[in-house]
């Protein structure tokens, strides 16, 4: 039996982290997570979050979907992103995780190194349709592999300096992808259990009342706002990528 302080917990957890969803897009699994593996362990906590990911991205590309300026840019990278989920997942098992998320960290660092010294430095819209697909194929390779593709995919449209609706429409499309075939990976492996289903779905409430507040809260965010809480969040993910590399013994 779960004591009441560890569901508040982990209803604050959550609602944070759907907070931080609705107001860039992005994110909820960098504070939730991390607050469930604590609560219940990684395991269960990585199986709610591929139910609320999925359902919170089904939500905001719809709601959203009327900002894609580019659809092909937008469907291209999320479908390559798809594909290269299944390929991390079948990678798993091989590559030295750690190690690679120690490296994706320094890219991080340094791509925000390079926008604070240069501020105007932006990707033109030609040279991300270029990269595009090889950018959402390797951020999905890095979501089957290490569960955590936000260090490509979010860095990479954050250097296009989309406005935010188009930036959050994009973004969950390409998360909506990794979760389709993350879902039914994680219930064949015997992950995504019916009982973690439910626990998912009570989790959805939390959840639902922290995109819409995070999401009436961007409304008064500047476009250089948003773009330093983009800034800041991918400073989160590259933290916490060191983190889980020194604590898998790197």
């Amino acid at each position: 039996m779960i004591d009441p302080a560890s569901l508040l917990i982990a209803f604050i957890g959550i609602a944070l982290g759907g907070f931080l969803k609705g107001a860039t897009g992005a994110g909820a699994p960098v504070i939730g997570v991390p607050v469930l593996a604590i609560v219940f362990d990684v395991p269960m906590a990585v199986a709610i979050f591929s139910v609320l990911n999925l359902f919170s991205n089904i939500w905001q590309s719809w709601s959203f979907r009327s900002e894609i300026t580019e659809y092909r840019f937008a469907y291209t990278f999320a479908v390559m992103g798809g594909i290269g989920a299944i390929l991390g997942s079948v990678l798993l098992a091989s590559l030295p995780v750690p190690i690679l998320m120690a490296s994706l960290a320094t890219v991080v660092f340094a791509y925000i190194a390079l926008r604070l010294a240069r501020p105007s430095w932006q990707l033109s819209r030609a040279r991300g349709r270029q990269i595009g697909p090889y950018a959402g194929f390797v951020g999905g390779v890095m979501q089957g592999a290490g569960g955590l593709s936000a260090p490509v995919s979010i860095t990479f449209l954050n250097a296009l300096k989309m406005p935010r609706s188009e930036f959050i429409a994009t973004i969950a499309i390409f998360f909506l992808a990794m979760s389709m075939t993350q879902v039914p990976a994680l219930a064949a492996l015997g992950i995504l259990t019916w009982d973690r289903v439910v626990l998912a779905v009570f989790a959805l409430i939390p959840l639902s009342i922290g995109i819409p507040i995070g999401a009436w809260s961007a409304r008064f965010l500047s476009k250089e706002a948003f773009d330093r809480l983009i800034l800041m969040l991918l400073a989160m993910i590259a933290v916490k990528l060191i983190w889980d590399a020194a604590q898998s013994g790197l």
